[in-house]
């Protein structure tokens, strides 16, 4: 919709106008069971119930601050610099894995569930941080990973040690090899990290014996929660932190916990025809219906807590009716959006999976969730500024591929966190975005540490480059995320210009962007309201709705479109608008108008 279609968006606002003063405001695409459970006057939405409209900053605590100079950060650090998160106008803190662990998935192989690893400090550290998080009203979340742990948790140890069929191998899962004297893996499942999904062990007697699990590292073997053993452990583990003061947790790969029956084979990675694009849809290892009464325990171990504890699934499963399974009113309180961050830059799209995504949600009374980038994907400037496709499907860039347009991709990531943001549901947000952050594409093979890499010989790059330490200030080699140069993981020279010092005092940065797009948010309540999508944006290049008196445009085109009158609350950039004249929204740019006061 260019200038040719302008009148007709117009007339759409003066009609909206018009019937708003007779109380017969239409509804473009209504959804009756969202506007039911979201509205803030409805009885059943309370205000205790935060996490319906919440925003979710996530904190990776080996590159968000460190405290001790050794080049890892660490919770003191979160602890010390928590309150410029909370500046920033979030809900909560999600906060990636710091139990104790070996670190060779960075942290998410654990040896020790109710311990904190000392290179991120002490329970007492841990504490701290509550005390704190309570003091500026903000909760903490932790990441908890019940389908494997590391080979160096006290239960596998006993396992590797313990007879075949022993109870101490029924935490995990052990199998017989196929073939003559077993030495064929028990099925032909592949790890996510490459290679296959089983590692055979020596028995005590020197003896070569089963198999166990890995969907993942080889370090990291699978719980076998067909046990209720098992379930009696991660339920032990839930109340340790809650009982902290922890507010809820984020549970890591939520879809895998419970096999098939029989682990059988399964011809692997090819699209299911109900979803496209998404090559796990009849995985044997993901999804299966007996998972579901793990979490309906969970939510009642957290309804025994006050102050609304909450549980939010990374469940990435296919298609989006299913995932809304996983927040059905008895289990999860939340569920990534895993469609949506995944759909490129296209107007039509992004509506598609948006209406998909609500209308599903909707279904079962609960949020929608909505987020852009985390530790696991490229980085959304990073991601929105290439100019070719990437080489590896889910992969970062590297420094032999073709890089990034730096400048589009911040102006589209600050276009597409301001559309997000007008959605209504929850939004999460991955530390460093607000600074405007890409990925450090220019890693040297020295340098990575995900076990993806070497466990491909490099033919996957990992996901270290949307990992890479924080930027705070000029006042030492690391850009203030160590008092040393010390940094795990090499920072980009272009940081230096995008330190949160640096962008505090400037009216235009991406950081105070953030902060007022979070206000208003706040303010207007659009994370409890209702969407409706606006005439003559169902194209490419444009995309419109409404949510609470609010008019939000995304031009995803490379033309400027026409804007209708009204009070432009906030624009995605100081060059959003056309110089000229305030009715033109520029291309790769998003803007917040209020219809109350046009």
């Amino acid at each position: 919709m260019h200038n040719g279609n302008a009148s007709t968006f117009r007339d759409f606002i003066v009609m909206m106008e018009r019937m708003s003063q007779t109380e017969e405001l239409p509804t473009a695409t209504p959804h009756e069971i969202h506007a039911r459970f979201q509205d803030p006057t409805h009885e059943s939405s309370t205000s205790a119930e935060w996490w319906r409209r919440s925003v979710i900053y996530q904190i990776y605590p080996r590159s968000f601050r460190d405290t001790t100079s050794n080049g890892i950060g660490d919770l003191p650090g979160i602890t010390a610099e928590l309150h410029h998160v909370a500046d920033l106008g979030v809900d909560a803190v999600w906060l990636s894995p710091f139990f104790a662990s070996p670190q060779k998935d960075a942290g998410y192989d654990v040896s020790d569930y109710r311990a904190v690893d000392p290179i991120f400090g002490n329970l007492q550290d841990f504490d701290d941080l509550i005390t704190e998080a309570n003091r500026l009203e903000v909760k903490i979340l932790v990441d908890l990973v019940p389908n494997h742990c590391s080979d160096e948790h006290a239960l596998f140890r006993q396992a590797l040690v313990s007879p075949k069929g022993s109870a101490a191998r029924e935490f995990f899962i052990f199998r017989d090899g196929r073939g003559e004297d077993g030495q064929l893996p028990p099925n032909n499942w592949l790890s996510h990290f490459g290679g296959s999904a089983w590692t055979r062990i020596t028995e005590p007697d020197g003896t070569k014996g089963q198999y166990y699990l890995h969907l993942f590292d080889s370090s990291q073997p699978d719980f076998n929660w067909d046990n209720p053993a098992v379930g009696d452990e991660f339920e032990s583990v839930l109340r340790f932190w809650l009982d902290r003061g922890a507010g809820g947790f984020r549970v890591d790969v939520a879809h895998a916990l419970v096999k098939a029956p029989g682990l059988p084979d399964w011809n692997g990675r090819a699209d299911g025809a109900d979803s496209p694009g998404y090559p796990f849809a009849d995985a044997p290892m993901f999804g299966q219906s007996a998972v579901h009464d793990v979490y309906r325990r969970w939510r009642a171990v957290c309804e025994e807590y006050d102050g609304e504890r909450v549980l939010c699934a990374e469940a990435n499963v296919h298609p989006i009716e299913a995932m809304a399974d996983w927040v059905r009113p008895d289990e999860m309180h939340q569920s990534f959006n895993f469609p949506f961050l995944h759909t490129g830059w296209d107007g039509k799209a992004l509506k598609a999976i948006i209406t998909r995504s609500l209308k599903a949600f909707d279904a079962v009374g609960a949020p929608t969730t909505w987020v852009l980038s985390n530790h696991d994907v490229p980085r959304h400037a990073t991601r929105l500024g290439a100019v070719a496709p990437s080489p590896r499907d889910g992969d970062g860039l590297g420094p032999d591929d073709i890089q990034p347009d730096l400048h589009l991709g911040l102006a589209r990531a600050r276009a597409a966190t301001l559309f997000m943001l007008g959605l209504p549901g929850g939004a999460y947000l991955y530390q460093g975005e607000e600074l405007g952050l890409g990925d450090n594409t220019m890693l040297d093979p020295e340098y990575r540490q995900d076990p993806s890499f070497a466990r491909t010989n490099g033919e996957r790059l990992g996901r270290d480059g949307c990992r890479v330490p924080l930027p705070w200030d000029s006042s030492s080699a690391s850009l203030g995320f160590s008092d040393s140069e010390a940094s795990w993981l090499p920072q980009p020279q272009e940081w230096a210009s995008l330190t949160r010092e640096a962008q505090t005092a400037d009216p235009h940065s991406t950081l105070n962007f953030y902060k007022e797009a979070l206000r208003l948010r706040s303010a207007h309540q659009l994370g409890l309201g209702d969407l409706n999508w606006l005439e003559d944006t169902n194209t490419s290049s444009l995309l419109g709705f409404e949510n609470s008196e609010i008019l939000v445009v995304l031009n995803l085109g490379t033309e400027p479109v026409v804007l209708p009158a009204g009070e432009v609350l906030l624009a995605s950039s100081s060059s959003a608008l056309d110089a000229a004249t305030s009715a033109l929204l520029n291309p790769n740019s998003a803007v917040w108008i209020s219809l109350h006061h046009a």
